[in-house]
């Protein structure tokens, strides 16, 4: 069964990250400039709004939280409201904006770019390290999209959305090189795109279809597909696992570029789902800096 959750109704969800120290989940609306932190024991929402787009939000053991803005990488606290400027390695690149990200098995923080306007090969992957160092380590992306570690931490999986690919680098942990890039899942034309993407502890990607109403299983070694929840919104975005024993599978949809008629067919598009896929996840890493 799958259920909504929370009552959110985004223009283009994305990103959900369940913290585990805090028991909540954050997840962002992109284009509503947003960050929601959703706490299911008292089932309550907080919204912070922000003067910018956003595209990733990731706990941080100093506390507080992570963001990849449209304009770079900074820090948020929470209770203050301050917000710290990082860096922005594309600040000669006004025309784009970041997008998906996540932190590696070592806390380091990945977000990937895509250009506003949807041209192609303007975006980049970029790594930021616990010492606020950035490092580019994916060019000619054109909408860098989802990530996952497998358990062994020996394989880091990406999507750039227009190639209907998953991609898989070798990983290592200590310097957080990667290298050896090859596809491993590919989405037929009927399917939708590849957009947010999430492993659980089985080491098998769960994907999400923009286009293609859905989440599916794929197992990364063979790349077949292994099993699929099906959505009543079009535009499906992203996927974490949550809850006290990560059994808890949240989903975030958009509603962005919608018609009003499709909107009439569709009135859940931009809701927060969740259910209950019969496997656990895996943690999810607080940035380390």
């Amino acid at each position: 069964m799958v259920e909504t959750v929370a009552g959110i109704q985004a223009v283009l969800g994305e990103g959900p990250t369940w913290d585990e120290r805090r028991k909540v989940l954050y997840m962002v609306d992109i284009i509503g400039q947003t960050i929601y932190e959703y706490d299911p024991h008292k089932e309550t929402i907080h919204k912070t709004a922000l003067n910018q787009m956003i595209g990733a939000v990731v706990p941080r053991r100093a506390g507080g939280l992570l963001l990849a803005l449209q304009h770079g990488f900074h820090a948020y606290d929470p209770e203050s409201g301050k917000l710290t400027a990082i860096h922005d390695p594309e600040q000669q690149l006004p025309g784009n904006r970041f997008n998906d990200g996540k932190c590696d098995p070592a806390g380091r923080f990945w977000a990937g770019t895509m250009s506003l306007t949807g041209e192609g090969g303007q975006g980049a992957l970029y790594r930021l390290d616990k010492d606020w160092k950035v490092s580019r380590m994916v060019e000619s992306v054109s909408c860098s999209n989802g990530l996952a570690w497998s358990p062994d931490g020996d394989t880091l999986y990406y999507i750039d959305t227009p190639t209907r690919e998953v991609a898989a680098f070798d990983y290592e942990a200590v310097t957080g090189a990667i290298s050896n890039r090859r596809a491993v899942v590919r989405l037929e034309q009927d399917q939708g795109f590849p957009d947010g993407m999430t492993i659980d502890e089985e080491g098998m990607l769960w994907i999400a279809h923009w286009g293609g109403a859905r989440v599916s299983r794929w197992d990364p070694g063979s790349g077949k597909q292994l099993g699929k929840i099906e959505l009543p919104v079009p535009l499906v975005t992203s996927c974490t696992f949550g809850g006290p024993n990560l059994d808890q599978l949240y989903i975030t949809t958009a509603r962005t570029g919608m018609s009003e008629q499709d909107l009439e067919e569709y009135p859940l598009a931009g809701s927060l789902f969740r259910t209950k896929p019969g496997v656990k996840g895996m943690q999810t890493i607080a940035f380390q800096g």
